[in-house]
């Protein structure tokens, strides 16, 4: 038999090197230029100038961004790469770091910089004409959060709670009144609206001066004052902690004690796949070419409450000017409301974004399937500004309100009315007020919604509505499925930020890996 020679004892006279074992068109050598091309001032600000001397930024940079590209996101693991992978080693020149520097320099020294190295790297693969910033697509998906799944609070839970320890107090009230002598009565009894600890120890001291004159013998008047005692113990406590809880909510409706900067909300692809609640981040991003140009982190449950952060997100890595060149942005109807519509059209952005009904228009048969005598079926003249019932009565303006949203944002809808429905045949379908059959109408959106329609319908616009499932949903595929990116191992909304950043910019150092590639087999003529 014959074999190639084999001899692990073998001495060479020269050691090899690492630049002659790693393909030219490896990716690793492509994070190595493109990491090498980008300033890095605003990280070494997170470094001292005094101590001993720390592992240089741009290696641990390049290591950390390799290792999110191979789905490595372990600081043990990054740890065992570079003492095991040869090209982990060639990037970190055979300098093995420790874990606990690993996870340092990604929790601490990369999160105030991260931001403006991801836009350098994007605005280098602009010049390269992979993506322009001018035209892009957005969306939003939820990743679970690194929390107990099972410890949250809810506001509405803290609001009726509250509710009930006024209830409590009002209760024990109304029991001292009824056992105190005449006399005693307090004229002006309080008013139990809102509880706070001034009204508990000022009810309190009431009842129990009210529940020592009266003897106090009975067993009624015994649990009573057992009750006193548990609000003189508990109350102020509570309401402390109750107080507490709200200033980590604010506007959100839950939170995760675990991580308090998590929401609950409703998964579509859970680790139980059942739809549960779960603490969690809407995660939004903007592509292009199937490239992360821009990305922002959420605590709202909802999309359509995203878009002016995300779009101030892109001028704070772009600048002004590359915000004015941006001329479309293309989203689903999570995204159609009439602020997200003003917003674009203050930006000069062209909106191919649907409102919430648009799939419904485009069926032949939508108008039939509303109610006979509702709104949509109505007719409305646009030019003198009234409706028509169906009886062919007007409907003249009555007034106009003005409605603000969640967000504060001001609604004017103007109000029409029939003059008239008394004696009308088919009042008893038409309507089931009391008042004659009255309507609203926000002119604003129905503009807006007007202009949407032309948009869409137009034969850009249905090209934009077909590259839009191919555009971004695939990248969130990619991140979830292949890179098994489905719960966040950080906690905290800026530590979050910083991990989905990481994978973003490893996203995109691979898509160009992948250009790259097509270039190699398909050349350009």
């Amino acid at each position: 038999m014959n074999f190639k020679h084999y001899n692990q004892n073998q001495l060479v006279l020269f050691p090899y090197s690492f630049e002659e074992l790693i393909p030219d068109n490896h990716p690793v050598r492509i994070v190595n230029d493109i990491l090498e091309r980008i300033n890095i001032d605003p990280l070494l600000k997170a470094y001292s100038k005094e101590g001993n001397p720390s592992y240089h930024p741009v290696m641990m940079l390049k290591v950390m961004v390799f290792a999110y590209m191979n789905n490595i996101y372990s600081s043990r693991k990054i740890e065992k790469a570079l003492r095991e992978n040869i090209n982990f080693m060639w990037l970190s020149n055979m300098s093995i770091v420790d874990h606990n520097t690993v996870n340092r320099f990604r929790a601490h020294k990369l999160e105030a910089a991260f931001k403006d190295i991801f836009s350098q790297v994007v605005l280098l693969l602009a010049e390269e004409g992979l993506v322009s910033l001018k035209q892009v697509f957005v969306d939003g998906t939820k990743i679970e959060a690194q929390a107990n799944r099972y410890t949250f609070v809810w506001a509405n839970a803290i609001k009726t709670n509250k509710e009930k320890m006024l209830r409590q107090l009002e209760d024990l009230w109304k029991y001292a009144q009824s056992v105190a002598r005449e006399e005693d009565k307090d004229p002006e009894p309080p008013e139990f609206k809102e509880i706070s600890k001034e009204k508990i120890q000022q009810t309190v001291e009431n009842i129990n001066a009210k529940l020592k004159g009266s003897g106090g013998k009975t067993d009624s008047d015994k649990k009573a004052k057992a009750k006193l005692n548990y609000i003189k113990n508990n109350f102020e406590k509570n309401l402390d902690k109750y107080e507490a809880q709200e200033a980590i909510l604010k506007e959100r409706n839950s939170y995760s004690k675990t991580d308090e900067d998590a929401t609950f909300m409703r998964m579509k692809d859970d680790h139980m796949q059942n739809g549960q609640l779960k603490p969690a981040y809407n995660a939004q991003i903007s592509t292009e070419n199937q490239i992360i140009v821009n990305y922002t982190i959420h605590q709202q449950t909802n999309d359509f409450n995203t878009l002016e952060h995300h779009l101030k997100n892109f001028e704070k890595l772009y600048g002004e000017k590359r915000l004015a060149e941006l001329e479309e942005l293309t989203a689903d109807a999570g995204y159609g409301s009439e602020q997200n519509y003003e917003l674009l059209e203050q930006n000069n952005i062209t909106p191919y974004v649907k409102y919430n009904t648009f799939d419904k228009e485009q069926d032949a048969h939508y108008q039939a399937k509303h109610k006979t005598f509702s709104k949509e079926n109505l007719h409305y003249n646009q030019e003198k500004d009234y409706y028509v019932c169906a009886m062919g009565q007007k409907m003249e303006k009555t007034h106009v309100s003005t409605r603000k949203t969640k967000t504060d944002y001001p609604q004017k809808l103007s109000h029409y009315q029939a003059k008239n429905c008394d004696g009308c045949p088919i009042r008893g379908v038409c309507h089931s007020s009391k008042e004659n059959r009255s309507v609203e109408r926000n002119h604003h959106l129905e503009q807006y919604k007007e202009k949407i329609r032309e948009l869409l319908n137009s034969q850009e616009g249905i090209k934009k509505r077909r590259q839009r499932s191919v555009e971004v949903e695939p990248v969130f595929a990619h991140l979830k499925h292949c890179n098994n990116f489905k719960r966040f191992t950080l906690k905290g909304l800026k530590k979050v930020e910083l991990e989905f950043g990481l994978h973003a910019l490893a996203h995109n150092l691979r898509k160009k890996v992948a250009y790259r590639r097509q270039l190699f087999l398909f050349p350009k003529h």
